[in-house]
C-alpha cells in the first residue's frame, strides 16, 4: 500500500477486494505508531476498536456483491476532537472535559459510518478550535509533518497533519473562522468549507458561520465525501438546495468560462507573505490559460472595524457549545474569552447577530454579478513556528489577535455562508506548502469544485509529500 493513497483509490482497492479492510486499518495504524510520536496528531487512539471494526467491515465486503457496498466501506477516517463520537472520550481539547465515553455520536460521525469509513481515532484540536494552530494545553503541540517546527494550522490540524504525513488517507474537519482551509494550507492539502447549511449537523453553530467536511488530498476525493455528508435533514433549522448532480459528477465536468476576479492585498492592510501572493499569481495564470477571464479586484469589507468587532463578539461565544465539567480548568485564552461573551447582553448579541448579516450582503452582492469566483491566498503568512501564536505582554487575549494574519482572508467567508475551497498549488522556497483559496456565489461549490479539478491537472500537487523518515 502507499500512504499516500487518494481515498478513492483506497475503497477502489477495497471494493475489488485487492486489499482487505483488516490490512488497511493494520497499514495506517502501524504508520500511526511510527509518526505519532514526532507529530502528536491523535487526542485520542482506540487500535483495538478500530481493528474490530475493520474486522466487521472486511467480513460484509465478502458477504455483499461489489455494487451494494457503501462507497467508502473500510476506508480510515479519523474524527476531530470537537465531535464526539459514541464509545471514545472527546475533551474539546480542554483539561476542563469530563474523559468519560461520550454516548452518542455527532449527526456527522453517523454520517461518516454510513458510508462505511472506519472511525480511526480521535484528532487533536486546538481548545474549543478557537484559535489557527493546533496546540492545547490538554493534549499538546501538534507539528507539521512538512516542518516540525511549524503548526499545521487549526483548528483541524490534527486531522490535516495526519493525513499529510500519511497517517490517514483523509481527515474530518470543520471550520468556523478557517479551521478546514488554513490547515490545507499548510500541510498541502484540500479544503473545502462548503457554503452555510451545506452540510448539516445537529446545531447550526456560531450563528451558521461553521460547516463540517474534511481534508483531502484530491479535488475528487473532496467531491466523493460531499455526497455522503451533503444530505436532507429535516431536523436542522436550516439546510442549503441541493445540486441537480452528484459531487463527482460535478467535479468531472468542465467548468464554464467564467469570470476571475483575484486580489492578494488583505483587509486591515494586514503584510502579505510573497510566497502568499505568488501561489495567487500561479493561480490566475493557469486560470488564464484554461480560457477564463482574470481582472484584479480588492476585497471590500464596509464597516471593516464594525465587521471585525461584531465578529469576534459572536466568536466569543464559541465555549457555550462545549460541555466542561471544570471551567476553572479552561485556558486563560479561552477564559478571557468567554468572561468578554459574559458581559454582552442578549440584546447586544442580538444587534451584532443582524449587523453581521447586513454587512455580508455587501460583500455578497459582487458575486455572480462582477465576477464568477474570487482568488484570494488562503493565509497572509507561510506556517508560521509552533508556539508563535502566544502574547508576550501577559494578555491572553493577545493569542487570538496573533493568529489573525492566518484568519484574515477566510474568516470573512464564514461570516458571509459563501463556499470557499483552499488549493495547494504552491511551495515556498522554504519547503512548505502554500494555499490558495477560491471563493464562490451562495451555494456554488460545483463552480470550485470545477476549478479545482483544473487546477489540479495544471498545477498537480498529488505526489508532492513531506520527507518523512517510517
Amino acid at each position: 500500500m502507499d500512504p499516500f493513497s487518494s481515498a478513492l483509490d483506497v475503497a477502489a482497492a477495497i471494493r475489488s477486494k485487492d486489499v482487505s479492510p483488516v490490512e488497511v486499518a493494520d497499514f495506517y495504524l502501524e504508520r500511526i505508531e511510527a509518526l505519532e510520536p514526532a507529530l502528536n496528531t491523535f487526542a485520542h487512539r482506540a487500535d483495538d476498536d478500530v481493528r474490530d471494526a475493520a474486522k466487521r467491515a472486511e467480513q460484509h465486503v465478502m458477504s455483499t456483491p461489489a455494487d451494494e457496498l457503501e462507497p467508502f466501506v473500510g476506508v480510515p477516517v479519523p474524527i476531530k476532537n470537537l465531535n464526539p463520537v459514541a464509545g471514545w472520550p472527546c475533551t474539546y481539547g480542554s483539561r476542563g472535559a469530563n474523559r468519560a465515553p461520550r454516548p452518542v455520536s455527532d449527526p456527522i460521525v453517523d454520517r461518516f459510518v454510513d458510508a462505511g469509513f472506519v472511525l480511526l481515532g480521535v484528532t487533536n484540536s486546538p481548545e474549543f478550535g478557537t484559535i489557527s494552530y493546533t496546540e492545547s494545553d490538554a493534549h499538546g503541540i501538534t507539528r507539521n509533518p512538512w516542518n516540525p517546527q511549524h503548526t499545521p494550522g487549526g483548528s483541524s490540524g490534527g486531522s490535516a497533519a495526519a493525513v499529510a504525513a500519511g497517517m490517514a488517507p483523509l481527515g474530518h474537519a470543520n471550520d468556523g473562522g478557517g479551521s478546514i482551509r488554513i490547515p490545507a494550507s499548510c500541510t498541502g492539502l484540500v479544503g473545502l468549507k462548503g457554503g452555510r447549511g451545506r452540510v448539516p449537523n445537529e446545531f447550526i453553530e456560531i450563528e451558521g458561520f461553521v460547516c463540517e467536511g474534511v481534508v483531502t488530498r484530491t479535488v475528487a476525493d473532496t467531491a466523493a465525501v460531499y455526497d455522503v455528508l451533503d444530505v436532507v435533514d429535516p431536523l436542522v433549522f436550516f439546510s442549503a438546495p441541493r445540486h441537480s448532480r452528484s459531487y463527482a459528477e460535478l467535479a468531472a465536468m468542465d467548468p464554464p468560462r467564467l469570470r476571475v476576479a483575484y486580489t492578494a492585498d488583505a483587509p486591515l492592510g494586514l503584510p502579505v507573505d510573497p510566497e502568499c501572493v505568488a501561489a495567487v499569481i500561479r493561480t490566475v495564470r493557469a486560470l488564464e490559460a484554461a480560457g477564463h477571464t482574470v481582472v484584479e479586484t480588492s476585497l471590500e469589507i464596509p464597516e471593516m472595524n464594525d465587521f471585525v468587532a461584531r465578529f469576534i463578539m459572536i466568536w466569543n461565544t464559541g465555549s457555550v457549545w462545549s460541555p466542561m465539567d471544570d471551567w476553572d480548568a479552561i485556558e486563560p485564552l479561552n477564559a478571557a474569552l468567554r468572561a468578554e461573551a459574559r458581559r454582552v447582553n442578549s440584546l447586544e448579541f442580538a444587534s451584532a447577530v443582524r449587523e453581521t448579516q447586513r454587512m455580508a450582503r455587501a460583500i455578497i452582492e459582487p458575486f455572480g454579478r462582477d465576477f464568477d469566483v474570487l482568488v484570494t491566498p488562503t493565509m497572509a503568512v507561510q506556517p508560521p513556528e509552533v508556539g508563535s501564536w502566544r502574547g508576550a505582554d501577559g494578555d491572553p487575549t493577545a493569542g487570538l489577535l496573533n493568529c489573525y494574519p492566518m484568519a484574515v482572508f477566510t474568516s470573512i467567508f464564514n461570516v458571509t455562508g459563501l463556499p470557499a475551497i483552499s488549493l495547494p498549488v504552491h511551495q515556498a522556497e522554504s519547503g512548505l506548502p502554500v494555499g490558495v483559496q477560491l471563493v464562490a456565489p451562495p451555494w456554488r461549490e460545483d463552480l470550485l469544485l470545477q476549478l479545482g479539478s483544473q487546477l489540479e491537472a495544471s498545477l498537480p500537487w498529488r505526489e508532492r509529500h513531506p520527507a518523512l523518515s517510517v
